[in-house]
């Protein structure tokens, strides 16, 4: 018998804690399937659902952004740059987390949603950031929800750039663009059929 049975529990407590933690964390296994991706993370769902009554972005979209900044890997940063090809420095820009925000349009919608506290790797404030994103660009630049080529054009080049069309200099971007299109539309036909199941309570039979 341990001479210090309690410490010893919540050591144990501790290490199943972080476990735990970062199975919360992991990608879905399948994200190329919304549904599969909801079935696993339910939670996430929930937040999607919310952040569409919140900001009417389309559960669709906000998906497909993270799902190109990110691949949903909550603590995701830009790669680093390299000094003479080989010797990482710092890195390309300040964005973190699922919806690859940066520290300054982080600090903005914290301001004007008034959640001080939201993170960057909490996935419930990422897919609210991004349906908020959403929806400031539909009233600003006049874009509809059927759009997401210019929705995902307008969130990585900014509001100010997406103005001045700098888009335009940049085929890749473009391309990925075209991209999150294609998968908006995707993930809006799976969700068509299962959407109905993960409204269901998580003890409903079937």
């Amino acid at each position: 018998m341990s001479m210090y049975p309690g410490r010893v529990t919540g050591l144990f407590v501790l290490i199943a804690a972080g476990i735990s933690a970062g199975c919360a964390t992991q990608p879905p296994r399948n994200p190329h399937d919304l549904c599969q991706v909801f079935s696993e993370k339910r939670a996430w769902y929930k937040a999607a659902r919310k952040s569409q009554q919140r900001w009417q972005t389309p559960i669709a979209l906000q998906m497909a952004i993270i799902y190109q900044e990110s691949r949903f890997k909550a603590t995701a940063r830009p790669p680093r740059k390299r000094f003479l090809g080989f010797i990482p420095t710092t890195r390309k820009s300040s964005a973190f987390g699922y919806a690859q925000a940066t520290d300054s349009t982080w600090r903005w919608y914290q301001q004007q949603t008034g959640r001080r506290g939201a993170d960057r790797d909490d996935f419930g404030d990422a897919v609210d950031f991004v349906g908020w994103y959403a929806s400031m660009s539909r009233q600003k630049l006049g874009l509809s929800w059927n759009d997401a080529r210019h929705h995902y054009l307008a969130y990585h080049e900014g509001h100010t750039g997406y103005l001045r069309r700098s888009y335009r200099r940049k085929p890749r971007l473009q391309r990925i663009a075209d991209e999150v299109a294609r998968r908006t539309k995707q993930y809006h036909h799976q969700l068509r059929h299962c959407r109905k199941r993960l409204e269901r309570p998580w003890w409903w039979p079937g």
